[in-house]
């Protein structure tokens, strides 16, 4: 160095340091929060999709028995839920409910007129038309609940059509009505209530017994909802559920990385 030259300022080299690790921290904390608003923002867009009411068998496959399981995770407005009636279409000769603790379940059973003859044999004279779920602890908004059925996927269903099960949410001074279905050429997405549904798969040679409904009452017949005015679950995550968790985590290191930068500068 030329003895010349007037010297540096002993803490100019510090300070330049601190300042690039201060911009260093800053441009880390502000990635990481960045994930963390990618990860709301896809969770957020997933939301609306959780706020049917739904049905998850299961099995689809024809002439299987199966437990249909529905969820509810919203009041009618801000009115909490207090019973859930489930319509059971035709072609669904019983309905068995789950116990449940806090829900009581009162089967509405009609007339056949004429009687059916079941898969055993036997003559059947009434059918269960809906099941009714009640509650004396109202299920507040935004609290998750399910209610279960057992049943027989009906034999004869062709393999792609759609099984509906319109549901009646009753809240405490309100009530919401799911039961619309889409018309031909329409996608579910476009209405406002939809109607509890699924696709029916091909059937299996030996249907599984464990979800046999008790033989109470067997049948075919009654109404059910017209095509316009009646009706990932999901298996594994979803890609929005993998992307908001990927960004999440993203974040978190991220975060992590910017409190290292932090308390090595002290």
């Amino acid at each position: 160095m030329n003895p010349l030259e007037p010297a540096a300022p002993p803490q100019l080299g510090t300070r330049m340091a601190q300042s690039t690790k201060s911009r260093a921290q800053r441009v880390v904390m502000r990635l990481g929060a960045a994930g963390t608003a990618v990860a709301f923002l896809v969770l957020g867009l997933a939301d609306p999709a959780t706020a049917h009411v739904s049905v998850e068998p299961s099995t689809t496959a024809a002439g299987a028995y199966a437990v249909l399981e529905f969820s509810v995770s919203h009041g009618c407005g801000d009115a909490p839920t207090t019973g859930l009636t489930i319509q059971i279409p035709s072609g669904i000769n019983a309905a068995t409910p789950t116990r449940d603790p806090l829900w009581t379940a009162e089967k509405r059973v009609i007339e056949l007129e004429p009687p059916v003859t079941d898969a055993h044999g036997n003559e059947v004279t009434q059918r269960v038309e809906s099941v009714t779920f009640t509650t004396q602890e109202p299920l507040v908004d935004g609290l998750r609940d399910t209610v279960q059925l057992s049943v027989q996927i009906p034999e004869t269903a062709a393999e792609g059509s759609t099984l509906v099960f319109p549901v009646i949410q009753r809240c405490q001074g309100a009530e919401a009505a799911w039961i619309e279905v889409p018309e031909a050429g329409l996608d579910e997405d476009e209405l406002k209530l939809p109607a509890p549904s699924f696709t029916v798969t091909a059937g299996d040679a030996s249907p599984s017994p464990a979800a046999e409904p008790a033989a109470d009452v067997v049948a075919d017949a009654g109404s059910s909802p017209s095509a316009t005015s009646a009706g990932p679950a999901e298996v594994g995550p979803s890609a929005v559920t993998l992307l908001a968790l990927g960004a999440g985590v993203l974040g978190m290191l991220l975060g992590g990385a910017a409190l290292a930068l932090q308390r090595r500068s002290r």
